[in-house]
């Protein structure tokens, strides 16, 4: 019992940070749910190339080329979120725009052939075996709790929780503020009314996928960086797990994204530390189960108006 605590704030720390992950990509799904009513299943695959596109520009600079770390790091956030952000204006409009007055099954099942079909390009391209990220940031931070138990809290994972909760706040005000972010709100609550009154839905809806393209790849090369490892397979389980993310703060709500992420990658470690590793993908989406029997919309999901 003298353990419980301190061993709870490490999983609450780790937690946090797997979370962050999870809200930022969570946000794509939820934002394009928000507009237009369907799930970009290829999310997560952007959320992979991202991760790869980091690797290919820390690969050609060098770790030992004399520039400041936080430099290399911002040239591959740089180069990640441009060409990421030109896959998520891809996948819009080959895989959606196409479909966008078909039935949301159509749009699905396109949405997925372009998960698949980037798995594969990025496979032939990479390989499909795992790669070694360089380790920029190494070292933690030790905190003594007690005369047995210490938390270390290490400096890339405490980079993830600065960097995102920087992101969150410049997107809750860009949102707010901006005209840009007016637009895609109004598209939200009607997009036929939008229209009518001279937004330009083509335009917001590409800038959607735009957006949550590049907090995914913010996303990939942090998560890269901290791990160490990547395969062009990541993508699919980080996807399904920010998608229940965004299921579980409620589809459709920016903060509840967030939130669903924080809690999700809280529940997964506690459950990795307190019973086991084995079992955190079981508590998160049993979690996920709860929530949806007492709670359909999820936590913080508004029931959904019919349109006449």
């Amino acid at each position: 019992m003298a353990d419980f605590l301190p061993l709870f704030i490490q999983q609450l720390f780790n937690g946090l940070s797997l979370g962050a992950i999870y809200a930022l990509i969570a946000i794509g799904y939820t934002m394009v749910y928000g507009i237009i009513g369907m799930i970009n299943f290829a999310h997560g695959e952007i959320y992979m190339v991202g991760a790869y596109v980091g690797l290919v520009a820390v690969t050609a600079i060098g770790t030992q080329s004399g520039l400041p770390i936080w430099l290399i790091i911002a040239v591959m956030l740089v180069l990640s979120v441009t060409v990421t952000g030109v896959y998520g204006f891809a996948v819009e409009r080959i895989a959606y725009r196409p479909l966008r007055s078909s039935p949301r099954l159509v749009a699905l099942i396109s949405a997925i052939g372009m998960s698949i079909f980037l798995q594969n390009w990025v496979g032939l391209g990479q390989g499909t075996r795992d790669m070694a990220v360089p380790s920029l940031i190494s070292g933690a931070y030790t905190l003594q709790m007690g005369e047995s138990f210490e938390i270390t809290i290490a400096w890339s994972r405490l980079m993830i929780i600065g960097v995102v909760l920087a992101l969150m706040i410049a997107l809750t005000l860009f949102i707010q503020h901006s005209r840009m972010g007016r637009a895609s709100r109004a598209c939200s609550q009607d997009l036929q009314m939008a229209e009518l009154l001279g937004i330009n839905t083509d335009r917001v809806i590409s800038f959607t996928f735009v957006l949550g393209a590049v907090l995914a790849a913010v996303g990939g090369v942090l998560i890269a960086i901290t791990v160490g490892k990547l395969n062009p397979f990541i993508g699919f389980i980080a996807g399904i797990k920010a998608f229940t993310a965004a299921v579980l703060g409620g589809i459709g709500s920016i903060p509840g994204a967030m939130l669903g992420g924080v809690l999700l990658g809280v529940a997964e470690t506690l459950a990795a530390g307190y019973i086991s590793s084995e079992y955190k993908d079981i508590v998160a989406f049993g979690l996920l189960v709860l929530i949806l029997l007492f709670r359909p919309t999820g936590l913080l999901g508004k029931p959904e108006v019919e349109k006449v």
